[in-house]
Parts: C-alpha cells; sequence; structure tokens
C-alpha cells in the first residue's frame, strides 16, 4: 500500500448510484493481502461495489481505512459485514437507510466527508423541480413548466467545482423580480437588521442587483466566496433537512435559479431565485450570521433523525424567519421574512407572539407553511444565537465529534486521541498567533 489518497472506481454503470446503496469503513492493518481478504468476503456473498476509497487511518500510522460503496439491493451484505469483522479492526455502516441490523455493525447516518460529495445528494430532490403540483400558480401554463425544467436541467447536470452556468431571463421573468424587489427596498431600512442593511448596498455594486436585473448565482457567490467562503449550489428543489443542512456544515447554501409564476408575484409555494438572492444571500456575507448557519450545519452530521428534525425547526426559525434585537428595537434577519413584503411588516407589527430563541424549546415547536407565522422568535445576536446552537448540539448523542477543516474543504470527524491531540495542536498555534497579535497592538497603542 502507498501513503498517498486512493481511489477507484469499479463498475461504471454504478458509479453514480447513491439510492439503494451503504459505504462502509473498515479499517485494517497495513500488511500485505489485507485488502484482498476483505474483498473476497464481498465477492463470495455477492454484493457488488461501485467504489472504494483508501485514506492513512487517523488511529494509527500502520493502519489504513477504506471507505466501500456496496449495492445493498443484492447479495449478502449483513452477512458479508458479520465475515468483515473477523478479518478487520472495526466496521462501521453509514448508511442512507439507517438500517440498525446490518450485520450487527455500529450504523451512522450516511453524511458527506468532503465538499465534493455533496454531489452524490444534490438531485435527491423531495418536489417541484420541473414537476408542479396541481394547486401551483404555473401548473396549467406549459410555458412555465417548460421552463422549469431548463431550469432543473442545469441543476441536475451541475458537478462541484463547475461555474455555475448563467441564465438568460426572459422579459416577464425580470418583471416578477422587479415587482418584488422595489416594493422590498423600500422597507429594509427600516425592518431589516443593520448587518443585512450593510451588506446589500454592497450587492447591488459587485452582483448587480437591482431592479431590473437578476443577478446570477455564479457572481452572487463568488462575491460570498470572498466574504465568508460561502458559496452557492444550484438545485431543482427541495432537499431532505438531513441533505440541506449537511450543506450548510460544507458552508454551500443550495440555491433555485427559477423565479415564481408571474400571476403571483406576491406568493410562492416553494423557495424561487427571489427568496434566495434577495432572503438568503445577505447575510451569507456577515461572518457572524455565516459561522451561526454552518454550526446548525455540522450538529447535524450524522446525528439521529429525531434531533436532525429539532435542527431543522431550529433553522427555521432563525434563518428562514428569526429577528433580532437591536437597540431596544426588534429587526427581521429571516429569509422568509426578508424576502416576503407581507410577512415583513406584519412580523414587526406587534399582533404575533415574541418569543426568545432556545434550541431545546424552538426545536419541537410546530409551525405553518402556508400562512404568515403566528409565533417569532427572537435572538440577541448571531454570537448568542451561535453559542445556545453549540450547547444544543452538545446534547445530539453522537459517538465522535465533527470539525471543519477549510484547508481541505473537509468534514473532519473527532473519535480518536490521535485527531483530537492534533486538534489542539492547531488551536495551540492559533492561540499562539492571537497572543502574539495582542501584544503587537498593546505595544503600538
Amino acid at each position: 500500500m502507498s501513503w498517498f489518497r486512493k481511489s477507484m472506481v469499479l463498475n461504471n454503470d454504478q458509479a453514480e448510484t447513491f439510492e439503494g446503496s451503504t459505504r462502509l469503513v473498515f479499517t485494517v492493518e497495513e500488511e500485505i493481502g489485507a485488502l484482498s481478504r476483505a474483498l473476497v468476503i464481498f465477492e463470495d456473498h455477492g454484493v457488488n461495489l461501485s467504489h472504494i476509497e483508501s485514506r492513512p487511518s487517523k488511529q494509527s500510522p500502520d493502519q489504513y481505512d477504506f471507505f466501500v460503496d456496496c449495492d445493498d439491493a443484492k447479495g449478502g451484505l449483513h452477512e458479508a459485514i458479520q465475515k468483515l469483522y473477523k478479518v478487520t479492526k472495526s466496521v462501521t455502516v453509514l448508511s442512507r437507510s439507517q438500517d440498525q441490523s446490518l450485520g450487527g455493525a455500529e450504523t451512522v447516518p450516511w453524511f458527506p466527508r468532503t465538499i465534493a460529495e455533496l454531489d452524490r445528494f444534490a438531485n435527491q430532490i423531495l418536489s417541484y423541480g420541473s414537476e408542479l403540483d396541481a394547486d401551483h400558480p404555473g401548473f396549467k401554463d406549459p410555458v412555465y413548466r417548460a421552463r422549469r425544467k431548463e431550469f432543473a436541467d442545469i441543476a441536475f447536470n451541475y458537478k462541484y467545482g463547475q461555474p455555475i452556468p448563467r441564465v438568460n431571463y426572459t422579459e416577464e421573468e425580470i418583471k416578477t423580480w422587479s415587482i418584488i424587489y422595489r416594493s422590498l427596498v423600500k422597507l429594509f431600512p427600516t425592518h431589516a437588521c443593520k448587518e443585512f442593511n450593510h451588506v446589500f448596498p454592497l450587492l447591488i455594486d459587485n452582483c448587480g442587483y437591482r431592479e431590473d436585473n437578476i443577478p446570477q448565482l455564479e457572481d452572487v457567490s463568488n462575491f460570498l466566496k470572498d466574504c465568508t467562503g460561502f458559496s452557492l449550489r444550484p438545485v431543482a428543489g427541495l432537499l431532505s433537512s438531513r441533505d440541506f443542512l449537511a450543506g450548510l456544515a460544507f458552508r454551500v447554501f443550495h440555491s433555485t435559479q427559477y423565479i415564481r409564476h408571474p400571476s403571483a408575484p406576491k406568493y410562492t409555494p416553494e423557495p424561487d431565485v427571489v427568496h434566495e438572492l434577495i432572503g438568503h444571500v445577505p447575510l451569507f456575507a456577515d461572518p457572524a450570521f455565516a459561522q451561526f448557519s454552518q454550526e446548525i450545519g455540522l450538529a447535524s452530521l450524522g446525528a439521529p433523525d429525531e434531533y436532525v428534525a429539532q435542527l431543522a425547526t431550529c433553522y427555521w426559525f432563525t434563518v428562514e424567519f428569526g429577528l433580532c434585537r437591536q437597540n431596544n428595537e426588534l429587526r427581521a434577519y429571516g429569509a422568509g421574512l426578508l424576502s416576503s413584503f407581507g410577512e415583513l411588516e406584519y412580523c414587526l407589527s406587534g399582533k404575533p407572539e415574541i418569543r426568545l430563541f432556545d434550541p431545546q424549546k424552538t426545536g419541537i415547536q410546530n409551525y405553518p407553511i402556508t400562512e404568515y407565522q403566528p409565533i417569532y422568535y427572537v435572538s440577541e445576536s448571531f454570537e448568542d444565537a451561535k453559542e445556545k446552537l453549540r450547547s444544543f448540539a452538545s446534547t445530539i448523542p453522537r459517538k465522535f465529534g465533527v470539525r471543519y477543516n477549510a484547508y481541505t474543504l473537509s468534514a473532519e470527524v473527532l473519535d480518536n486521541a490521535r485527531q483530537i491531540t492534533q486538534f489542539a495542536s492547531d488551536i495551540k498555534g492559533d492561540m499562539t498567533r492571537l497572543e502574539d497579535a495582542l501584544r503587537k497592538f498593546t505595544a503600538a497603542a
């Protein structure tokens, strides 16, 4: 075995398959024949492997970790895992199905380890895309439906690292944008939080935000990368909560490109480019808000379903419909408010109930999705919300910690002494640089 990272695809027809697949992580000693003994087990039990990836183990310099994607619809995967225990140091199942009975192995809900692995679920949308429900404003409009398919095709064909294709928006689409844009910008000075109002003019100057132009995702994504490291990725429709939050862990926001139907500019049953670019984007350029959003994503990685549901609800009441207190006044920071002039006025009207954000309580609160919220949650600051979220995340039953490595754009699992020691060393190095900077600052003052 060589010490560099090694990856190979065994079956091109199965390489892109994600549904019906299970990922195993097993560890072997660095010795001749160790991998062969493991692979023979899969062959003997008729288990098809679509992908194998090897990395030096972070638990011991004398071991290797192998990430294997298996087709769990055929063959005896359960029996293979049981046999695998006998020839490896450890076996962990990372499964979309979260089958707790796979050969007795420890099962962890699958999550991406690298930013490129977002490709694996980006097209697993739950609804909409090019197919519309019967009550959608554009359901009976064949021109609009064809246009939605164009946008869906862009998202389906997109892969990490590619530039986001530019869209030539039609006059009708720009007119719909302009109606909403014109109404919202009048409210921002008095209703939006100060961080939003600081960034919005920068988007006008750098990304073409204006009444007669719909900005391009690629331009906006590049702007965000320069500000906070966040980026946009085109998506055809709604993702599951687990998949969407996983993107945030890598500072990636899955964004639609289509716009709502022109017959109802004041209403959309789904997120559209107005909601994404006007509601979400400005605050992803704010460092404190970007960190808070990423914390929600990191907390979701490998978490049990019930905790992902609570995190998604916290996301709903903060990133989508959150309020904050600034200069003793309430201001909106949630994207669902900042992209809806009707609800933006309503949320500060004194009519709805206002509660203090508390993840333990907020995460189990029911909410409507087709009408104004009867309850809004207020945070004293993004930093305060982040610390509360971190405290809640510490209660999630995971046998490992997770950190984001901005150098490798990967989610690192902290589950052994070697990794934790390295993490502590990295922090110590940062603290040394901080202390040096403080000394120089104090001396200059």
